[in-house]
């Protein structure tokens, strides 16, 4: 799996990685995408950190991901909190990704909604809220989108899922929503027939596994963040049946 993510996230996402048996590489160098590429299975582009130098290996690495008929999924950080940042946002879309994750306010102002307020990487909206302009950007980009929050929401611009697995401690975890982007992209890469599902259940298995870590004795976001990992790595096919909370949203 290779990524073109944030500085300080990087050691969660790629310990999220291989607690499900991925192989993360990370690596922003303009100079060696195209080549980092044809050996990953997906692509995650998150654009948190920008720089024009990163932006301009971000645009790429899409890019070569599309002519290789490889998925890539946009995390979308803080849109609509600056302009350069929406705007690198808007360009990288015309790459068509197969999946936009994102809070509700990310995704809203992806969608360019009016008068859409983000604080930072923080959403100020529901998911419901997002509905139609996640829904939208399905349609019109034909791809997969993920909206985070206390029910998660995934439409492919027709069906939408619901998924309620999950706890509020999770907003205290700095990179969790980054880490379960990049999940969603591994599990678009090992069941790529169906995207939507894919999607619906990573964010399902990370919500379930936060569950787990508070059952574990988890104390705060601290302790959380270990036992959501160590959860992720022993977490078993009976566990997945009976706790996930996937169903169709009316």
């Amino acid at each position: 799996m290779y990524q073109t993510t944030v500085c300080f996230q990087q050691d969660f996402m790629a310990n999220t990685l291989l607690a499900v048996g991925a192989s993360p590489a990370m690596a922003h160098c303009y100079d060696e995408v195209e080549a980092f590429q044809h050996v990953a299975a997906g692509l995650v582009v998150n654009v948190g950190t920008l720089s024009p130098d990163w932006v301009a290996s971000m645009q790429l690495a899409a890019k070569t991901a599309n002519s290789l008929k490889k998925p890539w999924v946009l995390d979308p950080v803080g849109a609509g909190a600056t302009e350069f940042r929406t705007q690198t946002i808007v360009s990288l879309l015309k790459q068509r990704p197969t999946l936009i994750r994102g809070n509700a306010s990310e995704i809203m102002a992806v969608a360019g909604k009016a008068g859409v307020v983000t604080h930072g990487v923080d959403s100020t909206a529901d998911t419901a809220d997002a509905l139609a302009s996640g829904k939208q950007l399905a349609k019109d980009y034909s791809c997969i989108v993920g909206i985070s929050g206390a029910n998660d929401l995934i439409t492919d611009g027709h069906r939408v899922l619901k998924v309620s697995n999950g706890d509020a401690m999770m907003t205290k975890i700095t990179a969790a929503g980054c880490s379960v982007t990049a999940m969603a992209c591994a599990f678009i890469t090992a069941a790529p027939e169906d995207p939507l599902r894919a999607t619906a259940f990573a964010l399902a298995v990370f919500g379930m596994v936060a569950e787990l870590g508070l059952q574990a004795g988890a104390k705060g976001p601290g302790s959380l963040r270990v036992e959501i990992l160590d959860a992720l790595h022993n977490l078993t096919h009976d566990q997945v049946r009976l706790m996930q909370k996937v169903s169709d949203h009316e």
